[in-house]
């Protein structure tokens, strides 16, 4: 089949996931184009030469570590006429003369909307749809629920009326949406390869490195051996190793990890999981994706769901390493098959 994908350019864990898949439709045969803008873009172009184009998606503006919708609206309504026209161009010059049987979606309006102009049959691959489309079994507290209904109306907007929704989450909820298939996550080849040990250090991601506080916070417990990405640097503290990006060296840190320190992002979230390490979640505030998935972990028994990182939180949370360790093992995915499984299946049923 030819199948057009799109990807955004907001948050790597599109592209990382997308990445997989987009292997997975090549080898099984297909023709794939895939449209993305900024680092997603940049990412794909250099995986699939001449199969990726670019065009112009929107950006989240951030105050501090909290999302600011204003922000965020103001900025795309700021950019959008430039991104249309720029996006329409695009789609004149590269996709006009193109045909394609079917479109992929990881949460991607451009795509999306080229769909509805061809009548093509969407499909969407992403876990955004959870929030839309399962039926929550964490308590929201009132501090979330704008943000939740912020998110579900975000959600219902993006994608309404595909063909199927394959929506990817490491915390299965019961489905309260037709076509609608909750699948394992998207899990990087790399990180299936990687052989798990439990190591001495804990690692710590930080996506937005305004936390100025971090390195003396971590200093506090010099017991403990803490590796930080996020600032893209090497510098040791004592027993804080600030780590310069490198795929590799985070998988292999990962994957030796005692347990990991992270905001409540899908991914790297997904990826300990699979790994079977404990999970310290503390969500970007005003994203109820990320309060979600963290609020996942603390009930799963997988680690702990904070506010805000201290050197308490620390501590409650590597006291009861154990505890995650067992609830951890009982996890089991068999990698990205049952999602290839499903999708090739799909995309058989188009074809008939």
């Amino acid at each position: 089949m030819n199948i057009l994908y799109g990807v955004p350019g907001e948050g790597m864990g599109h592209a990382t996931r997308s990445k997989v898949v987009i292997q997975h439709l090549l080898e099984a045969g297909h023709e794939v184009q895939v449209v993305s803008s900024s680092r997603a873009y940049q990412l794909l172009a250099r995986t699939f030469p001449g199969r990726v184009h670019e065009i112009r998606g929107f950006h989240l503006a951030y105050r501090s570590l909290t999302v600011s919708k204003l922000r965020t609206a103001a900025l795309t309504l700021r950019t959008a006429p430039d991104n249309l026209l720029i996006n329409f161009n695009k789609y004149r010059e590269v996709l006009r003369n193109r045909q394609f049987d079917v479109v992929i979606s990881d949460f991607e309006s451009f795509s999306y909307l080229y769909a509805k102009r061809k009548r093509l049959p969407v499909i969407s691959i992403d876990n955004m749809q959870i929030i839309s489309r399962a039926r929550l079994d964490v308590a929201v507290p009132a501090t979330e629920r704008d943000n939740l209904e912020i998110a579900r109306q975000i959600v219902r907007a993006k994608l309404p009326r595909s063909q199927h929704y394959f929506v990817s989450t490491f915390f299965p909820l019961p489905v309260i949406k037709p076509d609608t298939t909750l699948v394992p996550p998207i899990i990087r080849p790399e990180i299936v390869a990687a052989q798990p040990t439990t190591g001495t250090h804990v690692l710590v991601y930080q996506s937005a490195t305004t936390q100025g506080n971090l390195v003396p916070l971590l200093q506090g417990l010099p017991s403990q051996e803490f590796r930080v990405y996020g600032f893209n640097k090497e510098e040791s503290h004592g027993n804080v190793h600030l780590k310069a990006f490198s795929e590799q060296g985070f998988i292999d840190d990962l994957a030796a990890a005692r347990a990991i320190i992270t905001n409540g992002g899908f991914s790297l979230i997904s990826e300990a999981v699979y790994l079977r390490k404990p999970i310290c979640a503390i969500p970007i505030p005003a994203q109820f994706e990320q309060f979600l998935n963290a609020a996942e972990v603390d009930k799963l028994g997988y680690g702990r769901h904070f506010e805000r990182l201290t050197a308490d939180n620390i501590k409650a949370f590597l006291y009861d390493l154990s505890g995650f360790e067992a609830a951890l093992a009982s996890y089991s995915q068999d990698g990205n098959n049952e999602l290839f499984r499903e999708l090739d299946n799909a995309l058989a049923g188009l074809q008939n």
